[in-house]
């Protein structure tokens, strides 16, 4: 099922229930108009009877001629028939449109004999609307209705008790009720016809981006460079996430590209090591050799496995997870003593020592909580590149500082600097600057990808900034801690990749 058929499906339902509640609710309050409208022409009908009943002491006397009565005469099914009755239910009179049997049914009237009098009873039955009042002599008196005295002698029957009856057909209303029913019924089923026909088109028309969306998407080819989906221009949602995915992609493509280039260098890196080791030893077993000769050789070829064994370590160590990549074992360390101490203990015997400058603080510099092995690693790789692209006699300084709750370390050298756009492709796996590559610096550029890598590890991370010419300045930051337990003073790399040349 496709998305415009259950979005249609859904909106039908939804419209089919509005209407369905909205019929009924129609329907319900005509129907309950109608029966309030019988209703009160009914209890009009027996204020009019009940005007015609002459209450004396002795009785009460039904006077229709004195007070004539023309309700009930018009033989119509929607006209009030109405009938009297004496306290034994016989009949008194009955309008003309009554017939002798038709009104009211039999075993009706004890129905009206309860209540107070002047209060109707109505009921519903028998194909009639009915209404019914009983009058009682003495509660009529009781009530100062009746006369003082009695009129004048004359031959009218008195009675202690009369019931009065109307009723009303409620065919009529029935019909009307059946015609309003149907007529909500074919409107309602016509509209929700009308708006399935209309919705089905909106929906697929409101939904034709992401129809495009998607044969955009079956489209992408990720070997054009520029692969990228197509974006509705219907600035809504659809066009936000088209951007949110196009951004997506966008990373994932300089992801792959950053891919491709590492497996193309790392071949390359991987290959020069091996390639050399190999014909250094096809050139020694060509003939016979002197033990001199063969140390010779040998000495080549270790040199050459020690350095694919470094780059074998680094690429495995750039290649786990975060989770693996993460040595344990971190704690807080006081930089402020730990770093001259491990400069002079790493770097003693370097050739370039004394070029080696540890500013002084701007003030107290809290501890960072790290593995010492990875921040000296860090540092390592930070020092060395410093090194390896700035002139011999010019000074490397290192820095302390801090930038709100973080602590920072800048390495700062006078060498040949950076190009503009280099301050983050210098952090890739293999990548040497067009500086370096013209100077002849030696190098396979994984220093600072792992010491990236272990700045990230450690929480914090590693920048670049610089001219050409100018030098180079890397900042590492690292959270700051508090101290609980005796920060580290000094620690020597284990087991992480070393310095690359």
């Amino acid at each position: 099922m496709s998305l415009a058929t259950r979005l249609s499906a859904f909106l039908l339902a939804a419209l089919g229930v509005v209407l369905l509640v909205f019929s009924c609710s129609i329907y319900v309050a005509a129907r309950a108009y109608l029966d309030r409208q019988l209703d009160e022409r009914l209890e009009a009908a027996l204020d009019t009877l009940e005007a015609s009943v002459d209450i004396e002491p002795g009785g009460l006397e039904w006077e229709p001629d004195e007070r004539r009565i023309t309700l009930g005469v018009d033989p119509g099914i929607e006209q009030v028939r109405w009938a009297v009755l004496d306290g034994r239910g016989r009949p008194v009179d009955r309008s003309e449109n009554a017939g002798p049997d038709a009104f009211p049914p039999p075993g009706s009237a004890p129905a009206f004999s309860g209540g107070h009098e002047d209060s109707s009873v109505f009921l519903v039955g028998d194909g009639w609307r009915m209404a019914g009042r009983r009058l009682r002599l003495e509660e009529l008196l009781r009530s100062g209705r009746g006369h003082p005295e009695d009129d004048l002698p004359d031959d009218d029957v008195e009675y202690a008790r009369l019931v009065l009856i109307a009723g009303l057909s409620p065919s009529p209303a029935r019909a009307t009720l059946g015609g309003l029913g149907l007529c909500l019924g074919g409107m309602s089923a016509a509209t929700w016809l009308a708006c399935a026909a209309l919705g089905r088109v909106l929906a697929r028309r409101a939904l034709r981006p992401i129809a495009r969306m998607v044969r955009s998407a079956r489209a992408l080819d990720p070997s054009d460079p520029g692969w990228s989906l197509h974006r509705p221009g219907t600035g809504d949602e659809l066009d936000e996430l088209a951007s949110a995915f196009n951004d997506l992609l966008g990373r994932l493509r300089e992801a792959f590209e950053r891919q491709r280039r590492f497996a193309g260098d790392a071949s390359h890196q991987l290959r020069t090591p091996l390639s050399g080791m190999l014909g250094q030893l096809d050139v020694a077993l060509r003939r016979d050799r002197s033990a001199e000769e063969y140390r010779r050789v040998l000495g080549v070829v270790r040199d050459e496995a020690a350095r694919l064994g470094r780059i074998v370590e680094v690429l495995l160590f750039l290649a786990r997870s975060d989770h693996d990549a993460t040595s344990p074992g971190a704690r807080p360390v006081d930089l402020g003593s730990w770093l001259p101490d491990h400069l002079g203990g790493r770097w003693a015997d370097h050739p370039r020592a004394a070029d080696l400058r540890v500013g002084p603080a701007p003030g107290p510099i809290p501890p960072v909580l790290a593995n010492p092995e990875l921040l000296a690693q860090c540092v390592d790789n930070l020092v060395d590149n410093a090194l390896k692209y700035s002139e011999p006699g010019s000074e490397v300084r290192l820095e302390l500082g801090r930038e709100g709750g973080a602590v920072t370390l800048s390495v700062v050298d006078l060498g040949c600097g950076l190009e503009p756009g280099e301050e983050s492709r210098i952090f890739e796996p293999f990548y040497r600057s067009e500086l370096a590559r013209r100077r002849g610096k030696p190098g396979v550029g994984l220093g600072l990808a792992v010491a990236r890598r272990i700045a990230g590890r450690l929480g914090g991370t590693l920048e670049a900034s610089g001219a050409p010419g100018r030098g180079s300045r890397f900042l590492l930051r690292l959270p700051g801690s508090r101290p609980s337990t005796t920060p580290e003073r000094g620690g020597m790399p284990a087991e992480v990749p070393g310095a690359l040349p």
